[in-house]
């Protein structure tokens, strides 16, 4: 499944520490046992136990499902590297094998340095949720804002027409299926929502006349995004013809709710049916509707609203103007 990385960076700050500059150090360590022997700090304090509580708390603070898999993944990783070392006796020797573990993802493993900084990051809140400041003069490395790439307005008319000449055939289910796999990708671009919105969505809370349907996005934050014509005809298309009982607005043929990986693999044949040469994805469909909004004026705090950013950087970052445009805005506004 797709991971969103800015996303995930988006949600690191909100697991406050209660850290204060009063608090005492860790100055407990090392510890000794009864035959005068230093203690691992992994002996001391049960990691397994600490990372289920971290992940506890992010589950109930809404982080997304793919978020908390993310953070999961990150500190079990950091955790299996601490258990090789047999000297981890104090905050000073935690701190060294902090900082082995990143060379090894560097050298190693070859990560990248958003990766990089993301375990810092993580690793750093996961320890102070546990009142445990190892950590603290760490410094997370700088990230490196590479945008993600966007189809221009033809491409993406190709992908959503694909396989219009197939739309309607004799087999009934192939064009059901067909007519729902084409508002998906209408939707996904008009309305510039994540999969894990579209595939949430429930029939009663769009609204045809106002062309506006109400998303329930990250953090359990409510939104209204609104729907252009072509997608409120074909949406008015797709409920009439379809017979499910299910609340889902999208739903396979055994009447449950489509998943994130069958859109991921839905869009990606359909791209290579339409000749995009190009890695499209859900993500990518949500980038350009972003790109192309902001390419033709709308302003960058009304995409914000319509995307469901909390901070104007992620859309910053989300959102990427050709030289072209940007020569345009420029003279249109010299006095």
């Amino acid at each position: 499944m797709c991971v969103n990385k800015m996303d995930e960076y988006s949600e690191i700050n909100q697991i406050k520490t209660s850290k204060k500059w009063f608090d005492p150090p860790n100055n407990d360590l090392p510890a000794y046992d009864a035959n005068g022997e230093m203690i691992s700090i992994l002996e001391i304090h049960d990691f397994p136990d600490m990372i289920e509580e971290y992940l506890i708390e992010l589950d109930i603070r809404n982080y997304s499902q793919n978020t908390i898999k993310t953070y999961r993944s990150i500190i079990k990783n950091f955790h299996e590297y601490l258990l090789s070392d047999k000297e981890l006796y104090d905050e000073r020797r935690f701190l060294r094998s902090f900082k082995k573990y990143i060379q090894y993802l560097k050298r190693d493993r070859s990560v990248s340095q958003n990766y990089i900084y993301l375990v810092t990051v993580v690793s750093k809140k996961f320890l102070e949720f546990n009142g445990l400041y190892f950590l603290d003069e760490v410094k997370a490395p700088k990230r490196t804002k590479s945008l993600p790439k966007s189809l221009n307005e033809t491409e993406v008319k190709q992908l959503i027409n694909a396989f219009d000449h197939e739309l309607y055939c004799e087999n009934n289910f192939k064009t059901k299926t067909r007519l729902r796999n084409k508002l998906v990708l209408t939707l996904l671009y008009s309305s510039g929502l994540r999969v894990s919105e579209l595939v949430s969505l429930i029939t009663n809370d769009i609204d045809l006349e106002e062309r506006t349907m109400r998303i329930r996005g990250k953090g359990d934050k409510d939104r209204v995004v609104l729907f252009d014509i072509d997608s409120n005809i074909l949406l008015e298309e797709y409920l009439s013809s379809r017979e499910s009982a299910s609340d889902y607005l999208f739903v396979n043929r055994l009447d449950n709710p489509l998943t994130t990986r069958y859109i991921q693999v839905m869009i990606k044949n359909y791209a290579e049916k339409a000749g995009i040469n190009k890695r499209v994805t859900p993500h990518i469909l949500r980038h350009s509707f972003a790109t192309h909004l902001l390419k033709n004026g709308v302003d960058i705090r009304a995409i914000q609203q319509l995307l469901g950013h909390s901070n104007l950087s992620t859309t910053q970052i989300y959102t990427s103007v050709d030289m072209g445009t940007l020569k345009s805005v420029y003279d249109k506004a010299r006095m």
